[in-house]
């Protein structure tokens, strides 16, 4: 298995409705899980058009990533495509969470190494002077006692819940009360087999598969980051794009409004107007120039946010502007059935195939368990040839004798009561249910937020149109109203109303549009199907399907 690259992901070009997008591409190594159904399907989305706007009919070429060297004095020129792309190359915080597969990874290789051969060395040696009975006489006499031994041994332990053990020893034993020293070589192979507990690649290949799970489960996580965060780019973009529209049209407002005054000033010179008329205008002016501080500082912190997410290289991060290259025209976006958005949640949402996920690491939990009631009764062999003489060297030789050894038995374990294991076991069943409920949870609110969304677009949609007839009608209001002051049939009041009341829905207007934007950003975050739309390739892509479960 290949540990996670430094960078998971790159871009590819892509049409994206005129505009040239970018697309990433990533590189996951996860072992795939034999539980776990990686056949993607369904169809690959088409980018479409509703985070892009362009200034004409001509497509607009992608803006290259910012160069580190560029200074503070020269703007961030960006489109959609160039916002997510430096998002998704310079972010912290996805780098941070970039970190977690190939962390999940190292547990894999921790479970893979229980099966690994193990070879162990042991050399020892020493000496006893002592006193022993005299076998030929009575009384006490001296001895001494020389001993040496070296032990090399491999030992493999496999899935199948057999440890097989291949050892080979040499021993001196020097007693001064015997004429020569006694060397013995021995080699010998041991076989010990679980015949319940821990028998079984089942039960032994669980805490592995578990594992590798969650491996899979950090990309879903992964891909819902990512996700999560493509989608706030985007909306960091168009709040930027709504504050610095909405500075305009309080300039705008603005220069109305200082019109209006000096036009009320000069009817009041020739006595059209009276001065009582004045202070609707001078508080309307006020109001306006109240309401372009807010703008411009709504404009100042989303520039900020923005900035926060794109992270684009080069020093002096927070004094960068940002220049949007947008036309705010209505997304030609045609919405399928609300049935098909759910269909794609299904497959495609991060937190459905987590808690499959899930699901399936608490079934191998139940496994383990279950295994775990069973007493321990395992079969050993043991053979083993041996050589004995006076030097080490002619101890070998002597191997090819009689002389051997050799033991086979049965080893039972059972502790009473075996309390541990039922309770460890009733917890795994317990998990598993709740994982099971969680799962059924899940699902419905996915629902209940992919239907939300659906609605909330149609809402917005038809809020563009509305909003565009009643600014029409605000426009036309002030037009009125201004007549009638210069004939002196209206009123100062009324008009700075009128002036109030076109720039609100001025205003709202954007926001509407705005709103739709955001809205199909947000349906599309639901159903999972963001990146996918925007050329994004990213880990977890795949739909865990419970068709294949494991044993």
């Amino acid at each position: 298995m290949k540990p996670l690259s430094k960078s998971i992901f790159s871009f590819r070009p892509l049409l994206f409705v005129g505009v040239l997008g970018g697309c990433l591409t990533m590189s996951s190594c996860a072992v795939v899980e034999s539980g776990i159904d990686r056949t993607v399907d369904g169809p690959v989305f088409p980018a479409d058009t509703c985070v892009t706007m362009q200034t004409d009919d001509a497509p607009l070429p992608v803006s290259p990533p910012p160069s580190p060297s560029l200074t503070v004095s020269l703007p961030l020129t960006l489109t959609t495509t160039d916002a997510i792309l430096l998002t998704l190359q310079n972010n912290w915080a996805l780098m941070v969470e970039q970190l977690n597969p190939a962390v999940q990874n190292t547990f894999e290789d921790t479970e893979r190494a229980v099966f690994d051969p193990e070879a162990t060395v042991e050399i020892s040696g020493g000496r006893t002077d002592g006193k022993s009975q005299s076998s030929t006489s009575a009384g006490i006499r001296d001895f001494s006692e020389v001993e040496a031994l070296g032990v090399i041994s491999l030992e493999q332990y496999f899935p199948t819940g057999t440890t097989v053990t291949l050892e080979g020893k040499a021993e001196l034993d020097d007693y001064s009360l015997y004429r020569d020293a006694l060397y013995w070589s021995r080699l010998g192979l041991t076989v010990n087999q679980a015949l319940l507990r821990g028998s079984g690649t089942t039960v032994n290949l669980a805490r592995l598969r578990q594992a590798r799970l969650d491996t899979r489960m950090s990309e879903y996580e992964l891909r819902g980051f990512t996700q999560s965060l493509v989608a706030q780019t985007e909306e960091a973009y168009w709040d930027y794009a709504l504050a610095k529209r909405q500075v305009e049209i309080y300039e705008e407002s603005l220069n109305v409004a200082r019109d209006q005054l000096h036009e009320t000033l000069t009817l009041i010179e020739v006595g059209r107007l009276a001065e009582s008329e004045l202070p609707a205008s001078q508080a309307e002016l006020a109001s306006q120039e109240q309401g372009l501080i807010d703008a411009r500082s709504k404009r100042k912190t989303t520039r900020l946010q923005l900035l926060r997410l794109l992270n684009p290289p080069g020093a002096n991060l927070w004094e960068r502007e940002v220049d949007l290259i947008y036309q705010p025209t209505l997304p030609d976006v045609k919405l399928d059935p609300v049935q098909a958005y759910m269909e794609m949640a299904n497959r495609l949402r991060p937190l459905l195939n987590e808690a499959r996920l899930q699901l399936l690491r608490d079934d191998l939990e139940v496994v383990k368990t279950r295994n775990g009631l069973l007493p321990a009764l395992d079969l050993f062999v043991s053979l083993g040839k041996s050589g004995y003489a006076d030097s080490f060297g002619r101890s070998v030789q002597n191997m090819d004798e009689d002389d051997y050894d050799a033991y086979v038995g049965v080893r039972f374990q059972y502790p009473f009561f075996n309390r541990a294991p039922q309770s460890d076991y009733r917890r795994a069943m317990l998990n598993r249910e709740q994982a099971q409920k969680a799962l059924d949870n899940l699902s419905q609110l996915v629902e209940l937020d992919v239907r939300t969304a659906y609605v909330e677009v149609n809402r917005a949609r038809e809020q563009i149109k509305a909003s565009a007839t009643t600014r029409l009608f605000s426009e036309e209001s002030l037009r009125v109203e201004t007549e009638k002051l210069r004939v002196g049939k209206s009123t100062g009041l009324l008009v700075a109303r009128a002036q109030r009341d076109l720039l609100i829905n001025r205003i709202s207007e954007v926001e509407a549009l705005v709103n739709y934007i955001k809205a199909l950003i947000h349906l599309y975050q639901q159903d999972g199907s963001l990146l996918e739309r925007r050329g994004v390739v990213a880990p977890g892509r795949e739909t865990v399907n419970f068709s294949r479960v494991m044993p």
